[in-house]
């Protein structure tokens, strides 16, 4: 990136809110239903239809304002916006305009070492419009009104955010939240959150905004990062050859890694807002307002802070544990329990349990394992009862079944040999097999200890006693 320039990020994050029902219906709110099946004369907009508000999605949509520090508008209304697409049957989208039910808040974010704060601008509730079918063995395109009136909330950020990086915390966070409000199933691969990127470039020192475009079609987290790269990329390319940047809006295609332009931009008065005539101002009291706020848990940010301050993790350790809610909770369930140390708890989770995790494509929700079981299992290392080794193979069991790790360690004969005589003779028949090792060692060559110490464990199928076997290496060593 040219260091002449400085790239200015605004993100608008839409959601879908995991209600049952939609936002002005009774219809389903669910995904991969048959085609056209989730819908009613009111979400496909026909004559003589009247919305009705789901006052959950108020609810849910004041809960994100408080989780964003933003001002809540205890009396508000819905909008009309009107524009002409296949996928909209009524030709508008009941929104909000200059009334949003939050707005003014912001969002700390960590960035490196760093907490970045990211100013909100708003937080508005509305439709969403149906998903257009492009297949040519059916003849063209095709129109899925299913999605017509599942509730939205668009998070639209202030002009705050100045790299890809800064850009993917805030999504990232923005995403975890959600999940810790229980909102939003944010599944991203089945389009619950998805996000317009508005980009912008400018002389480093300049005050002055450059001239934005704004990208569709971003449908992760990581292809916002590369979208926003490219774009600033292709700006100051166009700058640099004495060229002007135009308002428009841009398609980001991520399989290429490019973006092509599909309209020049509209402004708002192009959608021709005005108070939809069938639904009436609608009042929050502050009592409720009140109590929503009283819901919210501790947050993603607060919770790694507290986990590095508290348990002494690193800010990489505390984040990975707090940014998913599933994780914080099984993690603060096992210390919580306090028969071992957090540090050892994050190890086995990050670790060894995070790896099945991640092969599963699970959650730690989905696995049989408990935290009175893990942390039994890791009091028995702590104790010396099991080797590491061992704990291994202990939690092979318990990932999936609910059984007391004392009990695997007695049936599969796990226990720690300690006794002086047993680990002796197999520290003899690993020197007397190893004579290159025990000479290179001779040699100065002290590494090889990890090697020899290795092989006494194998040789005792784990359940020696590493720290007596090393010191009996050496001392037999050196005698």
């Amino acid at each position: 990136m040219n260091n002449n320039y400085e790239i200015v990020v605004g993100l608008e994050v839409h959601a879908e809110l995991s209600t049952k029902t939609k936002i002005f219906c009774g219809c389903k709110n669910e995904f991969g239903a048959e085609v056209n099946t989730n819908v009613c004369p009111v979400c496909m907009g026909l004559p003589g239809t009247l919305p009705v508000l789901n006052e959950q999605v108020v609810e849910y949509a004041i809960k994100m304002g408080h989780a964003l520090n933003c001002k809540i508008n205890g009396t508000t209304k819905q909008d009309r916006k009107n524009y002409f697409y296949p996928d909209l049957p009524k030709s508008y989208q009941i929104s909000q305009f200059d009334i949003p039910l939050c707005e003014n808040g912001y969002l700390d974010v960590l960035v490196g070492e760093e907490v970045k704060r990211i100013g909100v601008t708003r937080i508005h509730i509305e439709e969403d419009a149906g998903k257009l079918i492009h297949d040519d063995t059916l003849g063209g395109t095709l129109a899925d009104y299913n999605r017509c009136g599942v509730p939205l909330i668009e998070i639209v950020s202030e002009p705050d955010i100045r790299s890809a990086d800064e850009a993917k915390a805030y999504l990232d966070t923005i995403h975890s939240i959600l999940l810790y409000l229980g909102i939003s199933d944010a599944k991203m691969q089945e389009g619950s959150v998805r996000c317009d990127v508005n980009v912008s470039v400018r002389p480093v020192g300049s005050k002055e905004f450059g001239t934005r475009v704004e990208m569709k079609n971003v449908n992760s987290f990581s292809a916002a990062h590369r979208a926003i790269t490219y774009e600033a990329k292709r700006q100051i390319k166009v700058l640099e050859k004495g060229g002007e940047i135009q308002q428009e809006t841009r398609k980001w295609d991520d399989a290429k890694g490019v973006n092509v332009i599909l309209r020049t931009k509209e402004d708002a008065q192009d959608y021709r807002y005005f108070p939809d005539p069938d639904l009436l101002t609608f009042i929050v009291s502050q009592e409720k307002i009140d109590q929503l706020k009283s819901e919210i848990p501790e947050l993603p940010v607060a919770k790694t802070m507290r986990y590095m301050s508290d348990y002494g993790l690193s800010r990489a350790e505390s984040e990975l544990l707090a940014i998913n809610k599933n994780t914080a909770d099984f993690f603060e369930e096992c210390v919580n329990l306090k028969k071992c140390e957090p540090k050892s708890i994050a190890n086995w989770i990050l670790g060894d349990i995070f790896k099945v995790v991640n092969e599963r494509k699970c959650e730690i929700k989905d696995l049989a394992i408990t935290s009175k079981n893990l942390v039994e299992m890791i009091s028995l290392i702590e104790n010396k009862t099991i080797s590491n080794a061992a704990g291994k193979t202990v939690l092979e069991v318990i990932i999936d079944n609910d059984k007391d790790p004392k009990e695997i360690v007695k049936e599969k004969g796990l226990a720690q040999v300690s006794d002086t005589s047993a680990l002796l003779a197999i520290v003899e028949k690993v020197l007397s097999k190893n004579e290159k090792a025990v000479a290179d060692y001779k040699a100065g060559k002290t590494n090889v200890i990890g090697f020899l110490v290795g092989q006494c464990m194998k040789e005792s199928r784990g359940q020696g006693n590493p720290a007596m076997l090393k010191d009996m290496v050496i001392a037999e060593i050196e005698k």
